[in-house]
């Protein structure tokens, strides 16, 4: 009786780890956002975020009258040299590497997107 308990005890603890590591861990996606960074800022009571806002330009389909939109792209960062790079160069036009979690961390972000590095930086055409 005690081995059974033993064992149903491991195989919860196993099951448990494996879901918080597919929640929180585990890289769901990567990819590249481009677009004009609107803001970036430091915030959080207890953990310190970097969190920033990209907006993306393109033509908007499925709604009529309305034929060009302004999507955002909301993200944490994730380091500090990549959050003094984009506020250095606000307002530029920035090709943005990130991955994509399950769920968020307080440590982590306010966001399941997390950008790691910047890949391009231009100049505002105009």
């Amino acid at each position: 009786m005690r081995k059974a308990v033993i064992y149903i005890i491991a195989i919860v603890v196993l099951v448990l780890t494996g879901v918080i590591y597919y929640k929180y861990y585990f890289v769901f996606g990567k990819g590249v956002k481009s677009g004009y960074l609107n803001y970036v800022v430091e915030k959080g009571y207890i953990f310190k975020t970097y969190e920033g806002k990209l907006i993306q330009e393109g033509f908007n389909r499925g709604q009529t009258g309305a034929g060009f939109q302004s999507n955002e792209f909301e993200f944490s960062i994730a380091n500090e040299s990549v959050f003094n790079q984009l506020q250095l160069n606000s307002g530029k036009f920035f090709d943005l590497h990130y991955v994509e979690y399950h769920g968020k961390l307080p440590w982590r972000g306010n966001t399941v997107y997390v950008v790691d590095s910047v890949i391009n930086i231009k100049e505002k055409e105009r």
